[in-house]
């Protein structure tokens, strides 16, 4: 039941954020005078409309996008000089001018999307992909402000019996061979609270870490709060090789691919974790590093598609960290929610972050700067926008608009890439998941 829930709320969230990011094209355009004819929610067959004002509302049956339809997108012939159609090329853009020019009701020319200006037409394209990043602030922040991130305490969850060797399996129960464990041999007992090691106040896990890795095995006074009292102990840390962890938290491993060890102080104590609110000036700076992550994960795109081919093709397991589609995403949220043995706002904040991922990924993927997508709109109203300003620093006449419907067979192919890959997406996601 809860897998059925975490899936429908993906999709929910998903037909949200699609909804808000055509609302985000929608609203500005109606302000600077545009008539917006259609406003839907999906592709293919019509589910639902209905029309209010000028504009027909509706639910189409394939939720993998949205789109508004903006009169007037493209200048009619006259405009552009009337350029002969001498090729398929051509008449494909002939064809596109055509059919806006028609969408234009007599005497409403004005209203036409092409005259916007360069900043106004800037505004309405990226009004979609910024309601998306707005989107992402608002789940972040209801999880690092409102839920909180897991974070590892000085409170102690567990305390070893003995030192278990690197390599070795830690659940496994203690042997005469094996070492002591400091912690244990002091009196430590499993909740309690690390006040102070060797004289320094503790504040964090990751401080009190960093103090018993750099001390060797001498004895260090160590304070602890147990049901309220604090008790005074004497602790002798042991020198023992301990895996080796870079900046992001992950094993170091050589050439060999076995982990990196190095000899540092150790006691045999494991934190406690739990659920920490975060303050609201954290959520600018954990969107803007996804937002980092997500730029560079795009523009590895094609090198990715490129393994996820291979991987169908040799019928190998998919990396972690392959690229995943709407199924993919909607598996994880299921398995998110589904695993046993962790408290609900942990499911919850894991849920929150990957919707807000999602829409991260929209807002970047957006701004590519090829058509359909929002940013070839939004190169197009650049370059629309260098050409008059450089006439003008030229003293020559205005140009007239830039002719966008030339971009229109890019924007058919770069439609047709999308679907393919879209489909394969779909096909490797059902056949080949990636496992977490």
């Amino acid at each position: 039941m809860e897998y059925l829930v975490a899936v429908l709320i993906v999709v929910v969230v998903l037909l949200l954020s699609i909804g808000l990011h055509e609302v985000g094209h929608m609203v500005p355009a109606k302000r600077f005078g545009v008539r917006v004819s259609h406003y839907m929610v999906g592709f293919g067959p019509t589910l639902w409309s209905r029309t209010r004002g000028e504009t027909e509302y509706g639910l189409k049956a394939i939720p993998l996008g949205g789109y508004v339809r903006l009169v007037g997108m493209y200048p009619p012939d006259a405009a552009v000089g009337n350029p002969p159609a001498r090729s398929w090329l051509g008449r494909l853009a002939r064809d596109a001018r055509q059919a806006s020019a028609e969408e234009i009701r007599p005497g409403e020319d004005a209203r036409a999307f092409y005259h916007l200006s360069t900043p106004k037409k800037l505004v309405v394209m990226l009004g979609g992909p910024v309601m998306n990043l707005l989107i992402a602030v608002f789940l972040m922040a209801i999880v690092l402000v409102g839920i909180g991130l897991p974070t590892l305490t000085t409170t102690l969850s567990s305390v070893s019996q003995c030192v278990i060797p690197v390599g070795a399996d830690e659940l496994r129960e203690c042997t005469p061979s094996d070492q002591a464990a400091p912690a244990a041999a002091a009196g430590i007992e499993p909740g309690d609270t690390v006040v102070s090691y060797d004289g320094t106040e503790v504040t964090s896990w990751d401080q009190l870490s960093g103090l018993i890795r750099g001390t060797g095995e001498q004895e260090v006074p160590i304070v602890v709060e147990r049901d309220g009292e604090l008790v005074d102990l004497t602790i002798t840390p042991v020198v023992a090789d301990r895996a080796v962890y870079d900046e992001n938290d992950e094993l170091v491993v050589d050439s060999a691919g076995d982990p990196v060890t190095k000899p540092v102080g150790f006691l045999g104590i494991t934190p406690a974790q739990e659920m920490v609110r975060q303050s609201p000036l954290s959520v600018p700076g954990v969107v803007a590093d996804t937002t980092w992550q997500t730029i560079k994960v795009v523009a590895t795109l094609p090198a990715r598609v490129t393994d996820l081919v291979e991987s169908q093709v040799n019928g190998t397991p998919r990396d972690v960290n392959s690229i995943i589609g709407v199924v993919g995403i909607g598996r994880f949220a299921g398995e998110i929610a589904s695993t046993d043995g962790v408290e609900w706002q942990l499911k919850a904040a894991s849920l929150l972050q990957m919707l807000a991922a999602l829409n991260v990924a929209l807002f970047v993927f957006n701004l590519i700067p090829l058509p359909p997508l929002d940013g070839g709109h939004v190169a197009a109203a650049l370059w629309e926008g260098a050409r008059r300003q450089v006439a003008r620093l030229r003293g020559l006449p205005r140009p007239g608009p830039f002719d966008s419907a030339k971009l229109v067979p890019l924007a058919y192919s770069v439609f047709v890439l999308l679907g393919a890959v879209g489909l394969l997406l779909i096909y490797a996601d059902i056949v080949n998941p990636v496992q977490i």
